[in-house]
């Protein structure tokens, strides 16, 4: 939300009561009367305002206690966004971070499996060799030369024979050797690098929950501007003119306004709900299948899981989900049954919505459009359920949907995921 202009007093004279109606939101109708989450401020009633008029003085006091107030609002407002922001982005920091080390420490892991396997193979061919050696020490040739002279010759091609194996089982004991240390030394690494992850992950979880905390205080701020800058606004208007019926002028306003956004929300879920799906690269929502998943959006993908070159900072970096690029102002859904653990700014994520899906088992929702999130941190939602709207928030250079699955934390390729549950993406 931007900051309303300031606006000097003949100014704000001329702006007649319409006009400050015209200008209200849906939820400015609650304004009449302070709400919950402003109830520390006393705001000044339209009684107030009216018993100021009857001194000078009076007025005066009235009209700069409601000038600091609309300025509280829109400073508190701007803090608290301001807040928000750098919250979610140290969020999106710590989770990419994770992230980026979960994959490392998958990659040294299947490179330690896969040494494991050759030293195993070695010491196998080893062994077998060792064996072979045996069987050929247990007969004296030395004594079979001296009581079969005329056999000498096949002896002693039995003597260099022995010699050639002995020197190859000193290259393969050798061999067996170094692979054992390369896949020891593969796996201590896989080792040191999983026991970092905890950490990494406890960070990403804290700041995750210090985001939502910030959220929920820049919501709060933004509600309390919406709920009361108007309405202070026109009682700034009621003294500081001589127009008569501001009050009642301001109370038609905000119900036709009220009936003005209830119509355009109609409009648009009734678009929503006839738009085509077959040129959106599937339809996303409806009835979960049988292993309770449903496809979170329509939209061809557009950006697969895995390295690559971010189009918005133009650094390689790990994109860890999907992108799926339907309408903007699409409806997102619940992919799976769960819990809303996050609901609001993630940084480079945009406004994003995570969903505790059971069983170690999460979901996250990126680049939501402001004023999409339709759920809140702790609601419980089904799958098929519209959580929010798709738009371009964060590091986002156009309309889409960013699409996480996650396993006991770790980011996991969205595409065989959902698959494996019955759903293409």
């Amino acid at each position: 939300m931007t900051t309303s202009p300031q606006f000097s007093r003949p100014a704000r004279s001329r702006l007649v009561a319409a006009a400050v109606a015209v200008a209200l939101t849906a939820g400015t109708l609650a304004a009449l009367s302070p709400t919950s989450s402003a109830s520390a401020v006393d705001y000044p009633s339209w009684d107030e305002v009216q018993r100021a008029k009857s001194s000078t003085s009076a007025q005066r006091d009235k009209v700069h206690e409601i000038e600091s107030l609309i300025t509280s609002l829109r400073s508190e407002a701007t803090a608290k966004r301001k807040a928000a922001q750098a919250a979610g982005e140290a969020y999106q920091a710590a989770q990419t971070k994770y992230d980026a080390a979960t994959l490392k420490q998958h990659t040294f892991q299947s490179q330690a499996d896969e040494a494991e396997q050759t030293a195993a193979e070695s010491e196998e061919q080893a062994g077998q060799l060792a064996a072979q050696l045996g069987r050929a020490s247990g007969d004296d040739v030395t004594t079979d030369i001296l009581t079969h002279p005329s056999d000498s010759d096949d002896l002693l091609y039995e003597l260099g024979a022995m010699s050639k194996l002995t020197e190859q089982a000193d290259g393969i004991y050798s061999q067996a050797s170094q692979d054992r240390g390369v896949a020891q030394g593969l796996a201590d690494k896989a080792d040191r690098a999983k026991k970092a992850l905890g950490d990494l992950a406890d960070a990403a979880q804290s700041k995750m929950q210090q985001a939502q905390g910030a959220a929920d205080a820049a919501q709060s701020a933004v509600d309390a501007q919406n709920d009361n800058e108007a309405r202070l606004e026109a009682q700034l208007t009621a003294l500081t003119s001589k127009q008569r019926g501001v009050e009642a002028d301001y109370r038609k306003g905000v119900a036709a306004e009220k009936a003005r956004q209830a119509r355009i929300a109609a409009a648009a879920a009734k678009a929503a709900a006839n738009a085509p799906t077959t040129s959106q690269g599937g339809a996303g929502g409806g009835s979960a299948n049988a292993a309770g998943w449903v496809r979170p959006s329509g939209g061809f993908q557009t950006s697969p899981y895995g390295y690559r070159v971010d189009p918005y900072t133009h650094y390689t970096a790990l994109h860890a989900g999907v992108d799926l690029a339907p309408a903007c102002n699409a409806p997102i859904y619940a992919a799976h049954d769960g819990t809303v653990t996050f609901a609001g700014n993630g940084g480079g994520y945009g406004n994003e919505v995570i969903l505790d899906n059971g069983g170690g088992i999460s979901t996250a929702y990126g680049h939501v459009v402001d004023g999409g999130i339709l759920v809140t941190a702790g609601q419980h939602v089904t799958a098929g359920q519209q959580i929010a709207k798709i738009g371009s928030t964060g590091w986002s250079t156009g309309c889409h949907l960013h699409f996480e699955t996650r396993v006991n934390g770790a980011a996991v390729d969205p595409v065989p995921f959902m698959a494996a549950r019955g759903i293409s993406v």
